[in-house]
């Protein structure tokens, strides 16, 4: 994989971003399924002085659930909460945290409870429409169980699906997972494996090309980034004795992709040879058939260093890539690591994709222009 340059934030760069004209980011954290292991792993990142220096956080929850889950924590800072009504209250110098649940919350750790859903969305919600009101910069989102959150406001088989509904602006999302070894993108996403075939189109496999490498490119700051296609049946259709797909829909997506959008795209790769082989290391993304077959092995690379983005939306959200955790709930173990670095990509892609727009607001004129694959200069001495 190329290197993009990637830092990760510490207290010189905390320091030097708040000396610089640039305001500290506000970070909206929804508390997820608070039966799970969503407090135990946000109170155990915001843990950390230097994190006020770098952001300011903005729980979206309850301060006396928050107060019990970290009673059971030994944390080394204890930063006391400062409890605010909306966002634009937030001090920099403190974990906020905006109270959404009204009534007493009864927590039961390690179990699925429809209050505990309902809560999940009220938290995701409110944040939502203070990231689209521009009072938060940024939307990180702890686990919910996409399960008990079901109602009849909301109808999702996941974030990366609410989010494209809520704050999409038509925009088609796409998945990424990644750390600093490997990115991870889906054509598919939360779909049973029974309708994956049929969902798998050409156009759909140009458009996530296509996103993919716009976020690699604005998101990452990856120049000309290289992007590597799986195949979707086994050893890649073998000639077309396990399938066609890859010969009658994949590769055609893939030079689509190369002729009309100039994206650097190869494949399709059989998943099994491509992820043991180690040859996802030379590509700077990787896009999967379905939800399984890139996340397995991914999760397997990076468990506690994953971060889930978002990308293709107006706004920036990350996640770790973990669930509710529910077998380990309220017992003070949980990682808080995939946590911490969806904050830090959160900010990171904020800020590339910042630079991206304004190093590209006014491109200069092109002195060129195409004919079929050729670039003919022109010839700037003659008359008009």
């Amino acid at each position: 994989m190329k290197e993009n340059n990637r830092q990760e934030p510490d207290q010189d760069r905390s320091q030097t971003s708040e000396t610089s004209s640039s305001p500290r980011l506000r970070v909206g954290i929804t508390h997820g399924d608070f039966n799970g292991v969503g407090y135990e792993v946000i109170l155990k990142m915001l843990d950390d002085p230097r994190i006020l220096e770098l952001c300011t956080p903005v729980v979206y929850g309850s301060a006396k659930i928050a107060a019990y889950y970290r009673k059971g924590l030994e944390l080394a800072f204890n930063i006391p909460f400062n409890q605010i009504q909306q966002a634009s209250q937030a001090r920099t110098d403190a974990v906020n945290i905006v109270n959404v649940i009204g009534q007493e919350a009864h927590i039961a750790p390690g179990e699925s409870t429809p209050e505990a859903g309902e809560a999940a969305f009220i938290a995701l919600e409110r944040a939502v429409a203070d990231l689209k009101e521009g009072t938060i910069d940024v939307l990180l989102t702890a686990p919910i169980n996409k399960a008990n959150i079901q109602s009849d406001t909301f109808r999702f088989a996941g974030h990366t699906e609410y989010l494209a509904s809520a704050c999409g602006d038509g925009a088609e999302p796409l998945m990424i997972l990644f750390n600093d070894r490997i990115r991870v993108a889906l054509v598919t996403t939360h779909l049973p494996l029974a309708k994956i075939a049929e969902a798998i189109t050409e156009d759909a496999i140009v458009a996530k090309l296509q996103l993919f490498n716009q976020s690699l490119t604005a998101d990452f700051a990856i120049v000309k980034p290289r992007i590597a296609v799986l195949s979707l049946n086994p050893h890649a259709g073998d000639g077309g004795l396990l399938g066609a797909e890859e010969k009658e829909i994949i590769a055609p997506a893939i030079e689509r992709a190369r002729n009309e959008l100039k994206i650097h795209a190869f494949g399709p790769y059989p998943a099994d040879g491509f992820f043991g082989n180690g040859l996802y290391t030379k590509f700077d993304g990787v896009l999967a058939m379905y939800h399984d077959q890139g996340l397995a092995p991914f999760k397997t690379l990076a468990m506690e260093s994953g971060v889930n983005f978002t990308a293709g939306l107006p706004y920036v959200r990350t996640s770790p890539d973990h669930g509710t955790g529910y077998d380990i709930a309220g017992k003070g173990v949980a990682s808080e690591a995939s946590m911490r670095a969806a904050l830090y990509a959160a900010i990171d892609i904020f800020r590339s994709r910042r630079t991206h727009e304004e190093m590209t607001a006014s491109p200069l004129p092109k002195l060129y222009h195409e004919r079929g694959r050729d670039n003919v200069v022109l010839d700037l001495t003659k008359d008009r």
